[in-house]
């Protein structure tokens, strides 16, 4: 076989088979379009955070900011599997969630909200990757575990209370409202917490995923 040869192979691999359908494969790096679609992607996501937690004050009072990641997780589903389906590559959901963990910790949030942000992203990426980014039974998986990055403002309710107490009374905050911060602050609450992410993301994806193939893979967007 030629040099010429082996090109016209190379080509027709890269590109498509010899009948003309194309196959190509997308590069393996972030482009400046997709971080243009990351971008749009986390703002959307923001959004749906910020309702989520306008959700959670408003039927979960005393309650709100443990049940914040289970609601978004319930109500984000469609960006996520857009966002991952659409980029397809190693970067976009590790960016997307290190993007909001950088929100929270700058907003005075504990630097465990930025740690988590950042851990469990690259934990879904590196899941959703094994599926190519096409695997329905991967992506699911993969939200479960992103869902646990908004996390980090409030693992430290259970795990760092008295650095919380000393964070709430460094703002002002007086004993009768730390004392109802702390009220529902147990083990049993935590368990109920965590299982709800899960109950919640699976939820989430599912609807996010009927919706992905209903709407936007027919329609030829992904």
């Amino acid at each position: 076989m030629t040099h010429q040869d082996n090109a016209a192979n190379s080509t027709i691999a890269s590109t498509g088979s010899a009948d003309g359908t194309t196959t190509a494969a997308k590069p393996a790096r972030l482009s400046v379009p997709d971080l243009i679609t990351i971008g749009v992607f986390t703002a959307l996501y923001f959004v749906l955070v910020a309702v989520a937690t306008l959700i959670s004050t408003v039927a979960f009072v005393g309650f709100a900011s443990i049940f914040l990641p289970a609601i978004a997780a319930l109500i984000s589903g469609c960006v996520y599997m857009l966002l991952a389906t659409k980029v397809g590559k190693f970067g976009a959901i590790t960016v997307m969630g290190a993007v909001i963990g950088l929100f929270l910790f700058v907003s005075g949030h504990f630097v465990l909200s930025f740690i988590a942000s950042i851990i469990f992203p690259v934990i879904a990426d590196l899941i959703a990757r094994a599926g190519s980014y096409r695997s329905r039974t991967g992506l699911l998986a993969s939200y479960v575990v992103f869902s646990y990055g908004l996390t980090g403002p409030i693992l430290p309710l259970w795990f760092m209370k008295d650095a919380y107490v000393a964070s709430l009374q460094a703002r002002g905050k007086d004993a009768a409202y730390i004392d109802g911060v702390f009220s529902h602050i147990n083990m049993g609450t935590f368990a109920i917490a965590m299982i709800a992410i899960v109950v919640c993301a699976l939820i989430g994806g599912w609807f996010g995923q009927r919706v992905l193939r209903k709407h936007f893979v027919k329609a030829g967007i992904v």
